[in-house]
């Protein structure tokens, strides 16, 4: 058996799997409130009171924060993990610790075709090679997958904190409002994530690019701000709403194809939660006309396969194949 978790600041997903001849089997999930509890310890223990987890051959868990020599102080959350301590705790021969987006980029290899919507439709999927995986959620998350010939491993990234770059006069303008609000630094993860999106929103709107409607101000003020947001513009209903969804897509391609440069991808897995809800807007084609858009790059851009994850479960899934392999 082994015992798999996705640790974040707000939930803790833990799961049980067996072998089989195809890969590994759920015999069991939970999900607990992580602050609902002092220690990741504690979580552990309620879990193994209805499940059975005296046989473990190994664990895994992707944490949402730096994984440092074996050891992950969360971010989001007073808990302090250790590899080996937690091995001792579980009576298990290892256990090992992954940062969340790791965790998500090693799920992406066992996700199905029908998990997964290619953005960039005709081009081959390469089995083989460096995987550049990013993940719009609460943050920017980021990570990749190094192929050593036979066998990928996971490579952990803050890049989702690295310093936006404008690509247009707007974008220029975008850079400047973000930092009357946040400061000299404004990173990726400033606008690509859940927090970011209602900020360029405000951004088009505060600047005068688009007037707000009082049917779309209202719904703001009385329900998710986000979720107001694609409601209006998904289907082009409201021009802000509209403008919001596509200059966010454009610079999230970008930002994606960034990444496939650094680590040299051949395939590109957009993961998170924000993609799936926007995933109409996606495949317009703002978001690839950024990717692409490398200049004399372009040309190896092209033959990189770009895939938007739909399963919510790949940090889980991961942790999972990642804890067989131990």
């Amino acid at each position: 058996m082994f015992l798999a978790g996705d640790i974040g600041g707000t939930k803790t997903v833990l799961a049980l799997f067996e072998p089989t001849e195809n890969g590994l089997n759920q015999v069991g999930e939970e999900t607990f409130p992580s602050r609902g509890s002092a220690t990741f310890e504690a979580i552990l223990d309620q879990f193994a009171a209805t499940h059975p987890c005296e046989s473990l051959s190994s664990a895994c868990f992707g944490v949402a924060g730096p994984v440092i020599d074996g050891e992950c102080r969360t971010t989001n959350l007073p808990w302090h993990l250790i590899e080996t301590k937690l091995a001792a705790h579980l009576k298990t021969r290892r256990v090992k610790l992954l940062n969340d987006l790791e965790a998500a980029a090693y799920g992406m290899l066992f996700l199905t075709p029908d998990e997964m919507e290619v953005l960039n439709a005709g081009v081959e999927p390469h089995h083989d090679g460096n995987v550049a995986v990013i993940a719009a959620g609460t943050g920017l998350g980021e990570a990749f997958l190094y192929y050593d010939g036979e066998h990928f491993h996971p490579v952990a990234s803050e890049g989702g904190h690295c310093d936006l770059a404008p690509q247009n006069p707007l974008e220029d303008e975008l850079v400047q409002y973000s930092r009357e609000k946040f400061g000299p630094h404004v990173s990726y993860e400033r606008v690509i994530s859940g927090p970011g999106f209602h900020h360029v929103y405000s951004f088009l709107r505060d600047r005068g690019h688009y007037p707000e409607s009082p049917e779309v101000a209202q719904a703001l003020e009385t329900g998710d701000k986000n979720a107001t947001i694609t409601k209006f513009g998904i289907d082009e209903h409201d021009p802000l709403c509209t403008a919001t969804l596509e200059l966010f897509a454009s610079i999230y391609g970008a930002e994606a194809g960034n990444l496939a440069l650094k680590c040299v991808a051949r395939s590109v897995y957009v993961g998170g939660g924000v993609a799936p809800k926007i995933m109409k807007v996606l495949k317009r084609g703002g978001f690839m006309k950024s990717f692409l858009a490398k200049g004399r790059l372009q040309p190896v851009l092209e033959g990189m396969r770009v895939a938007v994850a739909i399963n919510p479960k790949a940090p889980l899934i991961g942790a999972a194949n990642y804890a067989r392999r131990l």
